[in-house]
């Protein structure tokens, strides 16, 4: 998981899962070492789609003030912002 200092790297985030599948798919792990690979894995990608549902509400705020003087603070579900 990223930590609230840090900031997510959706990019590096799906190159690390993209290898974990290729490791996986090798099938030279043991069982404990493929299930902590399947719990990373499941774990990228929560991150992953919560990077992506916060990329489109930003588009969606944007699409909707299009034309408006005044901006829309993006709300931060983490933060509360």
């Amino acid at each position: 998981m990223v930590k609230k200092d840090e900031k997510f790297d959706f990019e590096k985030a799906l190159k690390e899962l993209e290898k974990l599948v290729e490791n996986m798919e090798e099938g030279d792990m043991s069982l404990e070492d493929s299930m902590k690979q399947f719990e990373r894995g499941v774990a990228l990608t929560r991150s992953c789609q919560k990077a992506l549902a916060d990329a489109e509400q930003k588009v969606q705020i944007l699409l909707q003030n299009a034309g408006k003087d005044e901006l829309v603070a993006f709300k931060d579900n983490d933060n509360n912002e």
